[in-house]
């Protein structure tokens, strides 16, 4: 097949919680207002998929659902990862008549990015035009002393033999042909003028800018030309041996993920009190649905990466509109509404807490049981119902996300 007649593909990698789907949910909502043939493939490595859900309820999927296919439970860099990828993309080619103008995909955060790599080298039908990969100023301010630590850790595990998360940041950082720092608002401007020489000297070829709140031109990825496979081949030769005998590719870097599902809501005063203390640089990510006791009407996006936490609204409960005393819809919609409601098998109609914790082997579990002790006691449930009200110390203006 003639090299210009592939299909463009976009890998979206970088480490948890970087910014990859506030990105790829931009690049969505351009391609449908410009009315150009995007399909997505996501994946996580959590069995329960977040970032698969939000990418659905963008308006572009929402309208096809064909153009999206989700891989969950396994890390795309992993050899049942890439087998699920090269069906995704069979799945993704075949839901049209027509080929798609761009394939973009976003990796989980613990996904190295080499094997993804080397599969578009070989592959007859895909182009590679870009590894983009997104680096969490915060988190490389907060835990890697502005990034002035990070070399010299990645150094020192070389020297021993030891593979940690410190390697798989620095080798995206390595492979990546577009380095795009995000949440540098949220850092002073020294830290900024740290990091961007610092990442400029681990990939001298990459191109480096900041990202804000995920806007990138749709129309300048189009520009793009393949991928320099030439400047990674030193690079594939070092880790080739290194990533084929790595014994959990699934769950790579000593990360485990623990998923926690109940229908109650969180005690906003005990979750509050519990992430003060228990949050630390072990817990890398941690993310999903959830609802306060204290704003039962909507439903939530819990999101922390490093040591940031994001509370955002989502949407609003069906449960939260039909208690509601002035629901603003037709007494024929809330009759329908109530309908729906009878068939959930939650105790509070379509609420839930649906959340995945990413994090090192030996604390997930700890920072896993201390969110389950800030669900409702059956005693403060009783006490919710009766109007009671919750001792709130979050944020009161959390932002709304939208498509």
């Amino acid at each position: 097949m003639d090299r210009a007649t592939k299909t463009p593909v976009i890998i979206l990698n970088g480490f948890l919680g970087s910014g990859k789907t506030t990105l790829f949910r931009n690049l969505l909502g351009q391609a449908k207002r410009l009315g150009f043939d995007v399909r997505a493939i996501v994946n996580d490595m959590s069995d329960l998929d977040v970032d698969g859900e939000l990418i659905s309820n963008t308006a572009a999927v929402e309208e096809n659902k064909d153009v999206m296919v989700s891989i969950h439970s396994c890390v795309l860099s992993s050899a049942q990862g890439i087998e699920k990828l090269n069906q995704a993309i069979r799945t993704l080619k075949l839901s049209s008549k027509t080929a798609p103008g761009l394939i973009i995909i976003e990796t989980s955060g613990s996904c190295h990015p080499m094997p993804l790599i080397q599969y578009f080298q070989k592959s007859l039908t895909e182009k590679l035009v870009g590894v983009f990969v997104l680096v969490d100023s915060l988190m490389l301010g907060h835990d890697h002393d502005s990034g002035s630590s990070l070399v010299p850790k990645f150094q020192r595990n070389l020297q021993s033999g030891k593979r940690d998360t410190v390697n798989l940041l620095v080798e995206q950082i390595m492979f990546a042909s577009h380095i795009f720092l995000t949440k540098s608002d949220r850092v002073t401007k020294d830290t900024i003028s740290l990091i961007e020489p610092i990442i400029s000297s681990i990939n001298p070829n990459a191109v480096i800018q900041r990202l804000h709140f995920g806007k990138m031109s749709l129309e300048s990825i189009m520009a793009l030309e393949e991928y320099n496979y030439h400047s990674t081949e030193l690079l594939v030769d070092e880790l080739s041996s290194i990533l084929e005998t790595s014994p959990s590719q699934d769950r790579p870097y000593d990360m485990a993920t623990r998923v926690i599902r109940d229908d109650r809501p969180f005690h906003p005063q005990r979750l509050w009190d519990v992430c003060h203390k228990y949050l630390n640089d072990q817990v890398y990510r941690s993310k999903g649905f959830f609802w306060l006791a204290s704003r039962d009407k909507f439903a939530m996006l819990w999101n922390q990466a490093a040591g940031g936490i994001n509370l955002e609204i989502t949407g609003t409960w069906r449960a939260g509109i039909a208690e509601s005393v002035n629901p603003g819809i037709s007494e024929m919609e809330l009759s329908e509404l109530k309908k729906m409601l009878d068939n959930e098998k939650g105790r509070f109609g379509d609420r839930r807490c649906d959340l995945t914790v990413i994090g090192n082997e030996g604390y997930v579990d700890e920072f896993t049981d201390a969110l389950k002790s800030c669900f409702l006691s059956e005693k403060e449930i009783e006490l919710w119902r009766s109007g009671s009200k919750f001792s709130d110390p979050w944020p009161n203006n959390l932002a709304r996300i939208w498509n």
